[in-house]
């Protein structure tokens, strides 16, 4: 292992700075560092410092530098770190799970000496050193400290092993004790382990031995009982000094060691069982190294030093990436990270025995991890952090890994399966199977947790091919083998393991049950089935058919929709299950019915707890009610009456809800009393449940059981059930039996109960009073049937009488005619029957009585018998009445066919013909042709006969019975029409075989073209119409490539002669290939040419150029490129293959630009041409001189001067004479310029360059010039003037000078000013300095007098006479050409023209022009003299950020003189910038009217309300812009939430809504640490009071006392916290600097208390709400759980609330009331209203205040 320096994380300083200690966290997350300054920083992996806190003294009094801190270790779950410091302490802080969580002692452990070190080795445990010599462990659980043991010298370190079991402390005499929690088997001795020669400060602890060093200079390492194995001795190293600290690598494999500049690692070899030193890291000037911290994924080590600093080193043996998206760190032979490149995610794969890991793979779609040792076998889940590592026996790499399962690996090698857990360090099950398909695998681990069921972890596997064994795989044994007899595709168990779905080759789909042992086949064809995750409801396709079973325990109960396509997946997630289904080009999702899949899950699972909890979020509707019936039902079977009483609650049944609600009352008050059990076994219970059941029988078994006759009887009466009551009461001999009796009869009577009363008359004897009973009950038949029993009720007229008129008037005749017939009145008795319809009575009575009415009787037993549908016994009785019609018709509505027949037989030829027809059609559905031929030809319908022929593809038989009897016509026509009808049903050879019959092929063409059956139409066509089979390819053609058919276009389009055509096809559809094969077999000598050369084109680049060269068309190609204008690709071509051409290309390409009138891109193009003639050609045609001479200087050197000739020439017509001379020069032409020079008449320049560069001509020159000049002459200024330029042309200058300035002339002051400029510049370039200054001040105070300051500033600035310009400009008045002078060659004289400027603008009270040339130091001017209107005036038309610069200034001059609601204004009109310049101006416009008295009231609402407005823009920018930290953002979101509730509780202070103004106050106790304290508790305890809640007003109000006695002694510590232990009402808050409540209300508190507290009729506690938490705490004291807070009260919406938008919650029933107050107080401003008087006045929307809901 290498270490290399990665950056620096905390600088050194210039002295001692020693960083005391440092460490990681558990999850490497976090590491802390604590410097000399008692001080932690908190740095993420990263190496960003992301947070810090100070520690604290054991005692406040003896101040900050009283202690050392000795050590510091975190928690194995990384949220606290404990802190062990020398004034005999031990802190635990909670530092949270988030950056910025608040820093807070949860423990602290007082000792008895000063602590020296420390560790944190387990969950709750702390282990310590003292300076006594103890070793001492801390349960951060109960907060108790204990001895583990005692030694006599200083502990000087304390290391812990590789499992954090076991430590070893070093002591000052250089002792090494060792203690084990747990030896984990090893079996090694505890206790005085060695001593070392030295105090061993470098202790570490690895696998293979123990490791000690210190001032001695020696490292040495000891065995596993002491023996020393190996020392290193560096006591002769002049250069080494003593070791300090010690740190092991995670994985036990590295030791580094620090001294003096130096980190000294050292690495165990396995194979020499010794430690080997590696390369030590050396830093010059890094000093002592004083402590170190190895992050606990062994990649990172951090060192820290004496001078404060701390360094971070990379760690590794060697680093790979893997596929690009894995990083792989080998931190040591054992252990190696894998970090995803993409994500940041990492994983720590180690071997938990030390054995080296070879390569690591990443299988399985990337997520999980395989690597090897040589015994073991390490698996992992990258996306759970499950890893395993499980004994295994190397075989050479032949193993199949499959990762189809989520909990487990199954692995395949030499036919056994091996399965292995993610997770789990043991292999799970191996079984022997050939079969390595998943498919033929399924495994089920713990995926549905059950009741009673702990572990369930099922496997199903393939034996053989017809095989299934099923096992256990908690208790290893086989739980079944299914045979099956066919060959099985595909299994899978359900999650809970007990049924097994299987398929097999001929698609059957079955079920298995492991726990019955039964087989059934739930599906004959099945092309897909997946079990629904979460449940055991199976999806499945048959067909067209989707199939669901909701329930599976029911397999022939499935619902099945129809589909359109194939199912390809299922997914479930929020709630929802889908089936999708691919349907063509787009997939369509079918949703499931959640509610049973959820519901019959847990039903499934007995979890009917889970079952309620589910039903509970459903609306009601009749699949819901039907649900809660079945739980109701299963509930009670399961004695689970509680959960059966909310059942029957939530379905409206009240009796029984009720019922039970008083049966678990008294099963709760049986198991108080019994003190075990839930109390259903009592036997009230029991029987309760019994009755509910309506099992009264049992219900009585139980009572008497109990010998609880009189509750068995109660029951009865309850249920008046007066016959069983009456039973038990005669069983057990009661005495009141015969009262109940008569109480029984005469309850009946009143009852009206007339039937039960006859029963009993009849069962005393009564019969005349029992039938008089039951004919007032309605029951004549009753009374009949006694009657006929009894001989001497027959004898009774009166008796019959009243008997057959009650059974008539019941329409009861065939009981009538039964009592007539018994006591002989035959007639009355056949009438009866009839009305009856008892018609067999009726005729057998007809043939003894009354023979000649029998027939009519049989005809009216059939109409009977057919209006029964009873139509084959109606056949019968018709024949026998001899009704022949009536008979045929019922034997066809009976569809007895053959019996109709043979009556049709005997009947007349017209009334049989319309019987034939309907029995012919009959037997043409039996495909009976031949008969049903005979039957049409009987009927007269030879027509039908010959549809019913057509329709069955008899042509033969049809045709042959169609000539017989129709015409030609009729017969094309029927065939037509038959053959249409065919085409509809998709039988097209039928249709076409009818076409072709009565000659219409031209039918049969169009109905293929219609139908796209290209093939048999173009066979038709070539048959019937040969000369249109061209034009019909063509057209086909067009039609298939419109449909994107192209092989079968081709076809049409070559039959059809057209290749071109198909070329382009394959052209346009970029197949080029194809284009040119066509091309190339049927096209012209050069169009395969062409083709291939379009085809380059298209590809481009290198592909281009070996298609082409493959045909040998390259060159070619370019030139027909070059020809067409495409020159981008013939540069392509050129340039990768025929480089020689390019010249060429550049050539044609410049020439095409020039015509194009591109000339630059033409002048590049003939440079690479090597033509740059013709570019300077080109651009001397254009008149472009600079192009031109440009390209001939740089490409053609002998054009130049033709050129600048040219351009001289051009600049001389144009009067550029200075252009013109420089091109004439420059081309070496000075007589050209002298010769351009004197036909302009420019003599003193022609003279000039003759002089310079023709000094020979230039006598004869001067001659002439005066020649010139003589005819011109001369005469004062003007003689003067001329002379002056005489001299200047004959160099001497020092005269031509004198000459200018003799020049005076009044009337010309331009020619005064010319003159002088010339002596000033002759002056400045041909005098000496002192000359050249002369003459400058004397003409420089000349321009000044003729108001030509610039001329004269410029002047100076020629000789560096700085000042002397600035006061010409100053003179002038030229400010802003003074200040940039000065700026520009003086900056020292820019205060001085600032002055002399502000000297002016003040002499001339131009305060309004200072703003117009320097706004911001008028600003200033403004600000100064505190005219903040006028600043802000001007400041508003200048950019935002200076407005807001000046607006700050004014507010913060506001606050200073106490007027922060004129600052708050400000911001309120003008925005709040989110400047971090601003921060503290809002946090003290915040931090001020919080402070201020009187803002509790309706009154303050303006002002809150523009406080909440400007922190809302706040953090609205915050977010927008990103300029705040997080810690920032949060801070002002919270004031805004602060400023928030008090703007509320002004405006419903207003509307009197007290209640809501209370709990507002109250909620704002949670933002104690920004209010003040002792105002916050005052304002709550005060409201809470107003509106009758004492008890929290005592709280609230006890609190504020306590803190307003805390703020006069200046310390918080006296307060006690108990009250709000388990609320968020922070305990820490920042002491009030002062009183906020005036004395005379303290006092009066006091009173209130004090009076409450003797009277002792409150508690002292906060009211509670379901979650057993304060009402107003927003988090949960048991579970932790976070609710959102109501807007309009701050207390947490728990239930019935309304969503105003996203994360925005108010209760219901606090919104209604808020918006009808608001209601009121806008309807009624016009009345008096003296609460609402503020909001009134002031026009203030209360409703404005609170968004509107997104809901109902």
């Amino acid at each position: 292992m290498q270490l290399r320096h990665v950056r620096t994380l905390l600088a050194p300083q210039d002295g001692t700075a020693r960083v005391t200690c440092m460490a990681w966290s558990a999850s490497s997350a976090r590491f802390a560092v604590c410097t000399a300054e008692r001080v932690v920083l908190l740095y993420d992996e990263q190496g960003e410092r992301r947070d810090k806190f100070s520690t604290k003294p054991a005692d406040a009094k003896y101040g900050r530098k009283s202690y050392v801190v000795k050590g510091m270790a975190f928690s194995p779950d990384s949220t606290k770190l404990a802190v062990g410091q020398t004034d005999n302490i031990v802190y635990v802080y909670r530092i949270g799970e988030e950056w910025g969580d608040k820093k807070v002692i949860c423990n602290k452990f007082i000792q008895t000496s000063a602590v020296t070190c420390l560790l944190w080795p387990a969950e709750n445990v702390i282990v310590f050193g003292l300076a006594e010599g103890k070793v001492r462990l801390a349960n951060t659980k109960n907060n108790k400290s204990s001895t583990i043991y005692v030694t006599d010298s200083y502990v000087v370190s304390l290391t812990s092993n590789v499992s954090g079991k076991g430590i070893l402390s070093g002591h000052a005499d250089g002792t090494i004790v060792r203690f084990f929690f747990d030896d984990e088997g090893s079996g090694e001795s505890q206790g005085k382990f060695a001593v070392h020669p030295c105090p061993p400060y470098a202790l570490a602890w690895a696998p293979n031995s123990i490791v000690a060093a210190g001032c001695d200079k020696k490292i040495v390492a000891y065995g596993k009982e002491g023996s020393v194995i190996q020392t290193l001795d560096y006591s002769r190293d002049s250069s080494e000094k003593e070791f300090t600290t010690a740190a092991t690598s995670p994985s036990g494999q590295s030791i580094v060691i620090g001294s003096y500049d130096r980190l000294r690692v050292l690495n165990w070899s396995p194979r020499r069982g010794a430690w080997e030193e590696g390369k030590p890291k050396e830093i010059a000037h890094l000093y002592t190294i004083t402590a170190l911290a190895w992050k606990r994924d062994g990649s990172r080590i951090c060192a820290g030093t004496l001078c404060g600093g701390v360094e971070q080193f990379d760690c590794c043996l060697r680093k790979t990436i893997y596929k690009n998206k894995f990083e792989i760190t080998y931190v040591g032979p054992s252990q190696v990270i894998v970090k995803n490149l993409s994500t940041g995610t990492r994983v720590v794969l180690k071997s938990q025995y030390g054995y080296e890991i070879d390569e690591v793979k990443i299988l399985g779609k990337d997520r999980y991890l395989v690597a090897h040792t040589s015994d073991t076998l390490l698996l992992g889940d990258i996306s759970s952090n499950k890893l395993s590592e499980v004994a295994w026996q190397g075989s050479g790499g032949n193993e199949k890994f499959f990762f189809d399962n989520e909990n487990v690996c199954m692995i395949f090698n030499a036919g056994e399966l091996t399965l292995v857990e993610y997770g789990s360090n043991d292999i799970l099950g191996s079984v022997r199977t050939e079969f390595m398909n998943p498919h033929l695998v399924s495994v089920r681990i713990n995926e549905r947790q059950q009741r009673g069921v702990d572990e369930n972890k099922r496997l199903a596997y393939l034996v053989d091919i017809k095989t299934i064994a099923t096992v256990d795989l908690v208790g290893g044994y086989n739980t079944g083998t299914i045979s099956h007899d066919s060959k099985i595709d595909w299994l899978e168990l359900n999650e809970t393991g007990h049924k097994l779905l299987f398929r097999d080759k001929k698609m059957r789909l079955q079920l298995y049950d492991i726990g019955s042992s039964t087989k059934s086949t739930i599906l004959s064809y099945c092309s897909y089935v997946q079990w629904v995750p979460g449940s055991d409801v199976v999806v499945a396709q048959n067909r067209n058919s989707l199939c669901i079973w909701y329930n599976i325990d029911a397999p022939e109960r499935v619902t099945m929709f129809p589909l359109k396509g194939d199912i390809v997946g299922l997914e479930r997630s929020d709630g929802k299950t889908e089936v999708l289904v691919s349907e063509g080009v787009s997939t369509v999702s079918y949703t499931l019915d959640e509610g049973l899949i959820e519901f019959g899950t847990a039903i499934d699972d007995g979890d009917y707890h889970r079952a309620t909890a589910f039903l509970e979020t459903l609306e009601m509707s009749t699949e819901t009610e039907a649900m809660w019936r079945t739980l109701s039902r299963l509930a009670l079977e399961a004695r689970q009456l509680h959960i059966a009483e909310r059942c029957f609650a939530a379905l409206g049944n009240m009796a029984k809800a009720r019922f039970l609600h008083e049966t678990n009352a008294i099963a709760d008050q049986a198991a108080q009393e019994h003190q075990g059990g839930d109390g259903s076994d009592h036997y009230l219970v029991r029987a309760r449940l019994a009755m509910l059941d309506k099992n009264y029988k049992l219900a009585e078994m139980i009572f008497l059981e109990q010998n609880a006759t009189e509750e068995a009887m109660e029951m009865y009466q309850e249920l008046h059930m007066w016959d069983e009551c009456i039973v038990v009461a005669k069983a057990k001999g009661h005495p009141m039996l015969e009262k109940l009796r008569r109480g029984y009869y005469q309850w009946l009577l009143d009852t009206q109960q007339e039937e039960k009363a006859g029963e009993v008359q009849e069962e005393q004897g009564d019969y005349v009073a029992a039938i008089s009973l039951y004919l007032r009950a309605g029951l004549p038949a009753r009374a009949a049937r006694l009657a006929m029993g009894r001989d001497e009720l027959l004898t009774s007229a009166d008796v019959i009488d009243r008997i057959s008129v009650a059974l008539v008037r019941g329409e009861l005749y065939e009981q009538a005619g039964d009592l007539f017939e018994k006591v002989g009145n035959p007639r009355k008795a056949l009438e009866c029957y009839s009305k009856g319809s008892a018609f067999l009575k009726a005729v057998e009575l007809a043939r003894l009585a009354f023979p000649a009415e029998v027939v009519k009787l049989e005809e009216a037993w059939g109409d009977h018998l057919v209006q029964q549908k009873q139509l084959d016994a109606a056949i019968n009785h018709y024949i026998e009445a001899r009704c022949s019609v009536k008979a045929i018709e019922a034997a066809l509505e009976a569809r007895q066919w053959k019996k109709a027949v043979y009556i049709l037989d005997l009947q007349d030829k017209q009334t049989a013909a319309k019987y034939y027809l309907k029995i012919a059609q009959h037997y043409a559905a039996l495909q009976e042709y031949q008969v049903a031929e005979e039957l049409y030809i009987k009927g007269g319908q030879t027509k039908d006969a010959v549809d019913m022929y057509t329709q069955a593809g008899l042509w033969e038989q049809a045709h042959k019975l169609a000539v017989k009897c129709m015409s030609q016509e009729d017969v094309s026509v029927l065939y037509i029409t038959q053959a249409q009808e065919m085409e509809r049903q998709g039988k097209y050879k039928e249709a076409e075989r009818l076409y072709i019959t009565v000659n219409e092929p031209d039918m049969a063409i169009t109905m293929y073209k219609k139908c796209k059956m290209y093939d048999r139409m173009v066979s038709l066509v070539a048959k019937y119409h040969k000369d249109l089979l061209g034009d019909t390819h063509l057209h086909l053609g067009k039609e298939l490539e419109a449909e994107g058919r192209l092989q079968e276009a081709e076809y049409h389009y070559l039959e059809a002669k057209d290749w071109k055509t198909t070329v382009n096809m394959y052209r346009v559809h970029d197949m080029w290939e194809d284009a040119y094969r066509v091309a190339k077999a049927h096209g012209g000598a050069n169009s395969h040419k062409h083709v291939a050369y379009l085809w380059a084109k298209s590809l481009g680049g290198e592909a281009a150029v070996k298609l082409l060269s493959k045909f040998g068309l390259l060159e070619m190609a370019i030139d027909h490129a070059t020809d067409s204008g495409v020159f981008e690709f013939a540069f392509e071509l050129a340039r990768l293959s025929m480089k020689q051409k390019m010249p060429d290309i550049h050539l044609k390409y410049a020439m095409f630009l020039e015509d194009e009138g591109k000339f630059e891109e033409a002048e590049g193009e003939f440079i690479k041409a090597g033509k740059p003639k013709e570019a300077v050609l080109m651009f001397v045609h254009n008149q472009d001189w600079d192009a031109a001479q440009r390209v001939a200087e740089a490409h053609d050197p002998d054009s130049v001067a033709d050129v600048l000739v040219g351009q001289a020439q051009f600049a001389f017509e144009q009067r550029e004479f200075q252009k013109a001379e420089a091109f004439l020069l420059r081309a070496q032409r000075p007589e050209l310029a002298i010769k351009y020079y004197k036909e302009a008449g420019m003599w003193s320049e022609a003279l000039r360059i003759c002089k310079e560069y023709v000094p020979g001509r230039l006598g004869e020159l001067q001659e002439e010039c005066a020649r010139e000049a003589g005819k011109k002459g001369s005469s004062g200024s003007e003689g003067l003037l001329e002379q002056a330029r005489e001299w200047e042309q004959a160099g001497e200058y020092a005269r031509a000078v004198d000459c200018y300035l003799k020049v005076q002339d009044a009337s010309n002051s331009v020619l005064v000013e010319k003159c002088l400029l010339k002596a000033a510049e002759l002056a400045v370039k041909f005098l000496g300095q002192s000359r050249s200054v002369e003459v400058t001040r004397t003409v420089a105070p000349q321009l000044v007098a003729m108001k030509k300051y610039s001329m004269a500033a410029e002047l100076y600035l020629n000789l560096d006479l700085i000042r002397e310009a600035i006061d010409a400009l100053i003179e002038g008045e030229e400010w802003s050409k003074a200040k940039h002078i000065a700026k520009e060659f003086d900056p020292r004289s820019e205060e001085y023209v600032d002055q002399r400027y502000k000297e002016y603008l003040k002499k001339q009270g131009k305060v309004d022009s200072l703003v117009g040339i320097d706004v911001m130091a008028a600003l200033d001017t403004y600000a100064k003299q505190e005219q903040w209107e006028k600043c802000l005036e001007v400041a508003a038309k200048q950019s935002y950020p200076v407005l807001h610069k000046y607006i700050a200034l004014y507010a913060t001059h506001l606050i200073c003189e106490g007027s922060w609601d004129k600052a708050l204004r400000l911001y309120v009109e003008h925005g709040a910038p989110a400047n971090p310049q601003n921060f503290n101006i809002y946090k003290r416009l915040f931090v001020e009217m919080v402070n201020a008295p009187g803002m509790n009231c309706a009154e303050a609402y303006s002002s809150w309300a523009g406080l909440r407005d400007m922190l809302l823009s706040l953090c609205e920018a915050l977010l927008k812009s990103g300029e705040g930290s997080a810690p920032v953002q949060e801070e002002f979101e919270r004031m805004l939430l602060v400023s928030h509730y008090c703007a509320t509780r002004a405006a419903v202070q207003g509307l009197q809504l007290d209640m809501v103004a209370a709990q507002l106050s109250i909620s704002l106790l949670r933002h104690t640490d920004l209010l003040p304290a002792d105002k916050a508790f005052y304002e709550a305890g005060m409201a809470a009071k107003a509106v009758g809640w004492e008890n929290m007003a005592f709280v609230f109000l006890n609190r504020f006392l306590d803190l307003s006695d805390a703020i006069e002694e200046g310390n918080l510590d006296s307060l006690d916290h108990s009250d709000f232990q388990r609320t968020d009402i922070p305990c820490e808050v920042p002491l009030p600097a002062h009183q906020h409540v005036p004395e005379e209300q303290r006092e009066e508190v006091r009173d209130w208390v004090l009076t409450v507290s003797m009277d002792q009729r409150l508690e002292q506690v906060l009211p509670q709400d379901e979650r057993s938490t304060f009402e107003a705490s927003l988090v949960a004291a048991g579970t932790g759980v976070r609710s959102l807070p109501c807007l309009l009260t701050g207390y947490p919406v728990l239930r019935n609330k309304l969503e105003l938008r996203p994360g925005r919650e108010v209760k219901r029933e606090v919104w209604y009331k808020f918006m009808k107050a608001v209601k009121s107080c806008l309807t009624g401003i016009d009345r008096p209203s003296p609460r609402g008087a503020p909001f009134q006045s002031q026009g203030i929307s209360l409703s404005a205040d609170i968004p509107q809901p997104c809901g109902p």
